[in-house]
């Protein structure tokens, strides 16, 4: 048993010194020490990052866990960070890398079975093997994907800050179209699969749904295997993702969705939207017909002199936590197609 484990145990050491920046060499008393901070700020910061939580008097850390966590201790009191927005910072990165890192590496074990005809324990060992070469390439694009999307955030900043002029101080931040696009029977169509094929159905709705959302103008906030949400700039854009993605996952496809779409103002937090647009836009999705974009009154007014867009009222209805709502059923027009 010792010899079946031992090259995968030393795989694994080579790793994670790679990945860890070299070896586990500090218990948290002195990681603290190092970085002038006492164990329970520490304790605290490390479980915000989503790591599992270690003995105290275990050698778990690095020279570089304290080299970043030192940097982030110092531009927190140079720019007055206070704790809690200190450990959001480091909680975003945890959720979000957490996600991504089991992503990546799905993707890759996927592969690898298919590629070479290996069964998933082998593929993983493989994948083990193969992984310090990897990993500079993923570390690379994530900091290049973080990159383009702060500069692209910070174009928002500007456009959001001339739009709110003149908006009462009281109100939600920001001015986006909100939408869901849920697919239709998700469970029923789902229920036989094996989980290759539940694997391969969620992935390729996921993927086709974020393509027609970005090639529209929009940005995926989540999606939840079987729906998708969405946010645009502009009521325009939120249309044509709407649309996009009830052409692309009509009626008579295998997949159809119904989409709900609202303009209005929203609280961004934990890279998730809040808000009254955004329950209403899911109200409206449980209401609209397979392949369908439905609108809330307000939203279909500000769309009404597009020539690209046909509206049609529907009869009122009441809403689930709503109350009474006139919605809109949203089409390309005739001429614009």
């Amino acid at each position: 048993m010792d010899s079946a484990d031992g090259p995968d145990r030393s795989t694994l050491a080579r790793l994670e010194q790679r990945l860890l920046g070299g070896p586990r060499t500090l218990t948290l008393a002195q990681l603290a020490e190092r970085v002038g901070a006492d164990e329970a700020t520490v304790g605290l910061f490390w479980h915000a990052m989503g790591v599992a939580a270690t003995d105290p008097d275990a050698i778990a850390f690095t020279d570089e866990d304290a080299r970043v966590l030192g940097h982030l201790l110092a531009a927190a009191r140079q720019h007055d960070i206070g704790r809690a927005a200190a450990i959001s910072l480091v909680r975003s990165a945890g959720h979000l890398t957490d996600r991504l890192a089991l992503w990546q590496a799905e993707a890759l074990v996927e592969h690898l079975a298919a590629r070479y005809e290996l069964d998933d324990t082998s593929a993983r060992l493989v994948l083990l093997d193969r992984m310090s070469e990897l990993a500079p390439v993923l570390e690379e694009q994530l900091v290049h994907a973080w990159r383009r999307q702060m500069a692209a955030l910070a174009g928002r900043f500007v456009a959001d800050f001339s739009a709110a002029l003149g908006v009462p101080v009281d109100a939600l931040p920001l001015a986006r179209a909100v939408g869901f696009a849920d697919m239709v029977s998700f469970t029923t169509r789902t229920a036989a699969m094996p989980p290759g094929e539940l694997a391969g159905f969620v992935e390729g709705f996921e993927e086709r749904a974020r393509d027609v959302v970005t090639a529209s103008g929009g940005r995926v906030v989540k999606t939840i295997g079987d729906a998708v949400l969405f946010v645009a700039d502009d009521v325009a854009a939120g249309a044509q993702v709407a649309l996009g993605l009830a052409a692309a996952f009509g009626a008579a496809t295998t997949t159809p969705v119904r989409v709900g779409m609202v303009w209005g103002r929203v609280l961004s937090r934990f890279g998730d939207v809040f808000g009254v647009p955004v329950n209403l836009a899911a109200r409206l999705t449980g209401e609209a017909e397979p392949g369908t974009v439905l609108l809330d009154d307000a939203t279909a007014e500000l769309l009404a002199d597009d020539a690209r867009y046909l509206l049609t009222e529907l009869a009122e209805r009441d809403v689930a936590g709503l109350g009474p709502v006139r919605p809109f059923r949203l089409e390309v027009s005739p001429s614009a197609r």
